[in-house]
Order: C-alpha cells, then structure tokens, then sequence
C-alpha cells in the first residue's frame, strides 16, 4: 500500500468569513471552519481538526510544526519553544536522526521527495541530489545567510538524493507551485501543467515508492501578504490538484492532506493563528484514521502504518 502525503503550508480552521478567510469564498476540500461546517469530502474522506500548538506556549510556526509533521517528535516540545522560518541545528538533527524517508525505508519501503529543485540550490546548500554537477549560485554573503534548507528538504535529503527541475521536466518530479508558473516568472524553464497532470505525475511516482511527500508553500506566502486574490488563485489550482489525485487514487493507497499552522484563514493579519488544522484523509481506513488523530504527532505514525511494500 503506498501513502502520499500532500503538506500545505499556512492553513487552519477558522471562521466561515468570506472577508478574510479564503477558504469561505473556494468550495476547496480544505474548506472547514470552526463552526463544525465544511466542504463534503469526496470518495469515503475524512477529517480530523487537529492540534497544531503541541502543548508550547505561543503561536505554532513552520519549522517545528514541519519538523513534527516529518519525524512524528514533538519538535517544540524538543526545542522549548516554537521556531518559525528554517530548522535550527538541533531541528536539523532531529529530522536527520527521525526522518519518516529514513524510518519507511527501514521498515523495507521505497520514499520519496516529489518537489523538485534547481540544481544550482541544492549544490550551494551541499545537498544530495540526482544528476550530473552543476556550479553553486552566486550570491552575496548576506544573502547566502538567509538561504537554508527547510524541514522537509532536510527530512528527505537525509535519506537519499533529492530530485532536480530535469525531473520535473521529464514528469518525474512537480515544482512546487504544480503547475510551474511561478518558477517561469523567475526565470526557470520548467513546462506548464494543469493542476491533473500534475496529479498524474504524483500518482505514477506512487505506483514506484510506498511513500511519497509533495510540499506546497503558495497558502502560507498569500497569508502572509494578506493578499484575498493570490490566496483564491492559488487554492483554486491546489483544490483542482487534491480532487484529481482524489479521483485517481488506487483503492489500495492512501491520500493524506496536512497542515503545519493556520495563516490564510485570517488575512486579517499577517501572523499565524492558533487554530487546530485539517488532516484529510482517503483510502482504506480513512474513517478510523481521523477518528483517533488528534495533533501533528499522529500523521507520521499514520504514514508509517500505511506505507507497506505491495508485496506485502
């Protein structure tokens, strides 16, 4: 049975308020509020508002609630504090050390990172990847600085090599915007894609591993700028994304959806919210699955449980 896992960046459960939350104004299957309403999940899905906080003070933020997600640790807890942005060094070893890539593939499974990077990164972060070498980019100190790899790009890097934009061209891998029209306004030349071509490529990368990770970051940047119109466009293509790889899933495998903290629900502000987050779930057992999740802490255990060799 193999497992993919969709992580959305920036979206909790909040107020059915057209004004600010985008959510209300998108029929998306990420569209639940806090008044126990929401979108009806297609094909047996279910739902699970879980906690995103993981019982430390303050607001939660993206690289211990990623670093939580990523190894199953609670990684606030660990660290004595939420931590926003990029993991620090005792975040990086704890998803070096507990890195759900590492744990499926010693449990005899096959893992992999779908987003695709370009080569220049990832040779100036002296990361892993597929292909033949490419010279780092050139950027000032200061901006190296500020150039870090994130939780997931640290969980996955740790079990194996990670794929480049040659993979996306050649439909083994998806930029992380699914469709590539953010990377072409910044200059990379990638092919365009409708939201369910992606959703192929991701399910033809399943019928190949037991697991399989796809990080989308387009939500958390809208909440961010506060910005209504981005965050509608973008839900638009990520909804489209989700119900095609709903529909194309193999009754036999799992479609996991999670968030990090919630942020595009209130654009009323540029700060993330305390708000639980939506843990979709579909396939075999969906029901049970949300039944007993209650915070971050329980999507790596789910994966885990799910992502088997087919043989087996």
């Amino acid at each position: 049975m193999a497992v993919a896992l969709v992580f959305v960046d920036g979206v909790g459960i909040g107020k059915r308020d057209a004004e600010r939350n985008p959510l209300a104004r998108v029929p998306s299957l990420l569209s639940h509020f806090d008044d126990g309403s929401g979108e009806p999940l297609p094909a047996g899905g279910a739902l699970a508002r879980v906690d995103a906080r993981l019982g430390v003070a303050g607001r939660p933020q993206s690289a211990t609630g990623q670093a939580t997600i990523f190894t199953g640790c609670n990684a606030p807890e660990h660290l004595g504090r939420h931590l926003c942005g990029f993991p620090n060094v005792k975040l990086r070893q704890l998803l070096a050390a507990e890195s759900i890539f590492k744990k499926v593939a010693a449990a005899g499974g096959r893992a992999t990172f779908a987003n695709a990077y370009p080569r220049p990164y990832l040779a100036l972060l002296d990361l892993p990847y597929e292909g033949p070498p490419s010279p780092p980019l050139q950027v000032e100190p200061r901006m190296r600085r500020r150039l870090q790899p994130s939780a997931s790009t640290c969980a996955a890097s740790a079990h194996g090599p990670l794929r480049t934009l040659e993979h996306a061209a050649a439909e083994q891998a998806l930029t992380h915007d699914i469709t590539g029209s953010t990377r072409k306004r910044h200059g990379f030349d990638v092919p365009s894609r409708t939201p369910q071509a992606a959703a192929e490529i991701l399910t033809g990368l399943m019928e190949e591993h037991d697991f399989v990770l796809f990080e989308h970051f387009l939500l958390d940047e809208a909440g961010h700028a506060c910005d209504m119109e981005r965050a509608v466009a973008v839900l638009g293509e990520l909804d489209a994304f989700l119900r095609a790889l709903v529909r194309s899933l193999d009754p036999r495998d799992h479609l996991l959806v999670v968030s990090d903290h919630g942020n595009c629900e209130d654009l009323s502000t540029r700060s993330h919210t305390r708000h639980p987050v939506p843990l979709l779930a579909f396939g075999p057992g969906s029901a049970e699955l949300c039944a007993g999740a209650r915070s971050l802490l329980d999507v790596a255990p789910a994966v885990l449980e799910r992502a088997r060799p087919r043989a087996a």
